[in-house]
């Protein structure tokens, strides 16, 4: 043992917690790994470049983005060798491998994506997936399963459904449950006449794609709302009000975007709400600066207010979280080191959190030993036992990560062009 985590444990132990068993908890909670970061949302449908669509932006122009499937599979392997635990990946249906062929995404299968399903077995990783609802002629007008014509809506919901079908098939391959997330930009840059017809046609296209029954243990389905976009600012079909209501009815995952709410919102003061009446949330952790740009998640009070407020709530069980930020004006995998190793480190804190004394105190009425404990393990040495976990995982500890990032750049991305 090492002398600064012994005398972690001791100070944490004599307020009742146990820094072993918060280890081997926090070893056990993986994080699902963005796979846009990489290539700033690109895909590999076509060459070229073109339009992202969809109201989304990467701004930047770092060295090194990955240009195919193995470079960014690359990219991935080295940004988890400095993430402590086991992780998942979350892949969108526009990352497929298609041999060069045009292929339609009515007509995805599983057989697309294979080779991830393949590498993420070899690795250990759960898979998640999601349905690419833009960059796409059909999605170029800005709606997509809420069209008002019924054959653009017919082409997205087919893409729905294949999605599901291609999630289902991974994990019935990798043993582990796919979480399937639903996002479209559907929405007007200026103020609609008609806001409910829009809203009639989305629940309806999504009634049609959730129809075939798929079991739980292979596929669960999330639905994700959004505040507005760019080209969305006026009105955006699938709001939050919208898709919890959905979700409720239909008693599907809801997605939390940390970035998708407004600037005062508290995301953290949703999760015991929503968890009243829908099984499970998918989260994703992000950090919106003025607007929704998914900038790269900091251990900031946003990002500790939400994990506390799953660890105190006992809503790990029901709680799947995942990456969700593109920025291309750093190195693209210390991105994802710096915001997966943010969120650990907010789960290590909560699950450090002396949760039944400060319960106790609360019911008792004793507010003040409540708010003096709640400042007090503020600087309980956290960090200490956070450089235990990277050690036992065998991960850099402290800020060495950076290193091994930096020598990564010049040995691999510098030569990308």
């Amino acid at each position: 043992m090492h002398s600064a985590y012994e005398h972690a444990r001791d100070t944490y132990e004599a307020i009742g917690i146990g820094t072993e068993d918060v280890l081997q908890k926090l070893a056990a909670i993986p994080i699902s790994l963005h796979c846009w970061q990489g290539d700033d949302v690109g895909g590999f449908e076509k060459t070229g470049g073109g339009e992202i669509g969809g109201g989304l932006a990467v701004t930047g122009n770092h060295p090194g983005k990955a240009r195919t499937p193995d470079e960014l599979r690359r990219d991935l392997e080295q940004a988890l060798a400095l993430i402590p635990g086991k992780h998942r990946l979350n892949l969108h249906a526009c990352y497929g491998e298609l041999g060069g062929k045009k292929v339609e995404r009515t007509d995805l299968t599983v057989a697309h994506f294979q080779g991830w399903i393949d590498w993420c077995r070899a690795r250990g990783l759960g898979f998640d997936f999601n349905p690419t609802y833009f960059a796409h002629p059909l999605a170029a007008d800005g709606f997509t399963l809420s069209h008002r014509d019924e054959n653009v809506r017919q082409f997205w919901i087919a893409h729905g459904r294949a999605c599901r079908r291609i999630a289902a098939d991974a994990a019935r391959q990798l043993g582990k449950t796919a979480v399937t997330n639903f996002w479209v930009p559907d929405g007007s840059k200026d103020s609609p006449a008609d806001r409910k017809a829009p809203r009639e046609r989305l629940a309806a296209s999504l009634d049609e794609i959730f129809v075939e029954p798929i079991e739980a243990k292979l596929n669960l389905d999330a639905v994700e709302s959004k505040l507005f976009g760019i080209g969305s600012e006026s009105y955006v079909v699938g709001s939050h009000e919208f898709y919890l209501g959905y979700a409720v009815r239909n008693q599907k995952l809801l997605c939390l975007d940390a970035g998708h709410f407004h600037p005062t919102e508290s995301v953290a003061d949703k999760i015991s709400s929503v968890l009243q009446f829908v099984p499970a949330i998918l989260l994703h952790v992000s950090r919106g600066v003025r607007w929704d740009s998914d900038h790269v998640v900091l251990f900031d009070d946003a990002t500790r207010a939400m994990l506390e407020e799953v660890v105190r709530g006992n809503f790990l069980a029901r709680t799947f979280i995942g990456l969700d930020f593109f920025d291309a004006s750093i190195n693209r995998v210390a991105a994802w080191v710096i915001g997966a190793r943010n969120v650990l480190k907010a789960l290590l804190v909560a699950l450090l959190e002396p949760a039944a004394k400060l319960r106790e105190w609360e019911n008792a009425g004793d507010l003040t030993a409540r708010l003096a404990w709640l400042e007090e393990v503020k600087t309980l040495p956290f960090g200490a036992v956070w450089d235990e976990h990277c050690r036992r995982q065998d991960v850099p500890v402290g800020a060495a990560w950076i290193e091994e990032v930096r020598r990564y750049e010049h040995a691999v991305l510098t030569a990308r062009g």
